[in-house]
């Protein structure tokens, strides 16, 4: 996900993306855990994601 791609979207969506994206992160970790992921990268790009929903979040409630 990019930063271009959250410009348009408004605040209930970017509240249902990042939950979404906190429940993979989740499932991501137990995967590690388990020994079971195949794909360690995808860590990395949902906190990637997820700090970029929370910030295009901040700049909203602060305009």
């Amino acid at each position: 996900m990019k930063f271009n791609e959250l410009k348009d979207k408004d605040t209930k969506t970017l509240v249902q993306s990042l939950v979404s994206i906190k429940k993979e992160l989740f499932n991501l970790r137990m995967q590690k855990a388990e020994g079971k992921l195949e794909k360690s990268s995808r860590v990395r790009e949902c906190r990637r994601d997820y700090a970029r929903v929370k910030t295009k979040l901040t700049q909203l409630k602060s305009a």
